[in-house]
């Protein structure tokens, strides 16, 4: 389920806070790796929950003004295109999803508040009250109402992200690309799927998670050697005030050139400056690119690797 940028994301973060912990074996670290990415997981689950939850309210406030002693004509003859929608009507039927919610209970059972706090925003945005215009019956339509609701309105709402952190530390840094997945689940959804629409997995396939675990093993494992490379291309550096991050997304990136064959060095090289960019300093990217790039020739011309990517 995750992409290969945020598997790599994850394996930096368990590298460093391995070398922070100190006495700490790589059965232990790759055991947290994986336990960090079934909570990506969960995060993923609680999104598309939180779609759910929303419908639940904008329902529960429905009948509530039904059942006033004076209903207005609005509240016997509400809009209904937001709790019908077709995406959200197959949503809440989702086999998958409601698997996963009767084993794992109900996330926001405890965060009543919130819940009204995102609806109440929802409601007053203009996309929302522009969409309730439109008629129904366009299932596309739905659909991109729904992803643009969560990217634009829900994801923007800071207080949510409280509740992430409360939930599990490892959701500080990774909610844009949880959010990423779960609009790529929506806009991939069929209606002829009906209840059967698959919900993304913990991994695309064996090879994601084979990639994830290989690249945190030899991570680890070749730590040493690897931080000797780096000192060797970084001679005209003032080693001591190198961002630590930066060492150990190079050691990262090192590990993936060297154990992965098939993946061409450029493609390697792109990955790690571009999670440098959104991790570290202004100015990692840029030192990055220019040390793993002397590194990657250097094991071109010794022959220790022999892949794509470089003239």
């Amino acid at each position: 389920m995750l992409s290969r940028r945020l598997l790599r994301v994850k394996v930096v973060q368990m590298a460093y806070a391995h070398h922070q912990k100190g006495e700490v074996s790589i059965q232990q670290t790759e055991n947290e790796l994986f336990h960090s990415i079934s909570k990506s997981h969960e995060m993923y689950h609680d999104f598309l929950l939180l779609l759910l939850e929303l419908k639940n309210f904008a329902e529960n406030r429905i009948e509530l003004r039904k059942q006033k002693k004076r209903p207005s004509e609005e509240d016997l003859n509400p809009n209904m295109r937001f709790v019908e929608n077709a995406f959200m009507v197959q949503l809440a039927n989702n086999e998958t999803l409601m698997a996963y919610n009767s084993k794992n209970g109900t996330p926001w059972v405890d965060h009543p508040e919130t819940i009204k706090a995102i609806f109440n925003i929802v409601n007053e945005s203009e996309l929302f009250i522009e969409y309730m215009k439109t008629e129904g019956g366009d299932y596309e339509a739905d659909k991109r109402f729904i992803a643009k609701l969560l990217e634009k309105v829900i994801a923007p709402y800071a207080n949510l992200y409280t509740i992430f952190e409360e939930k599990s530390v490892y959701w500080n840094d990774e909610v844009e690309f949880v959010i990423s997945m779960v609009v790529k689940t929506i806009k991939g959804f069929s209606q002829e799927n009906e209840e059967k629409e698959a919900l993304l997995p913990e991994f695309k396939d064996d090879e994601d998670r084979d990639f994830v675990q290989r690249l945190c093993r030899k991570t680890l494992a070749n730590q040493s050697e690897n931080m000797e490379l780096i000192q060797k291309f970084t001679k005209n550096w003032d080693f001591d005030r190198v961002a630590y991050l930066d060492l150990v997304l190079m050691q990262v990136a090192i590990a993936e050139i060297r154990e992965f064959k098939q993946i061409p060095i450029n493609v390697s090289l792109n990955e790690y400056i571009e999670i440098a960019k959104f991790y570290s300093t202004s100015k990692s990217g840029v030192f990055i690119n220019g040390v793993l790039d002397k590194i990657s020739e250097h094991l071109l011309a010794e022959k220790l690797i022999n892949k794509p990517g470089k003239a």
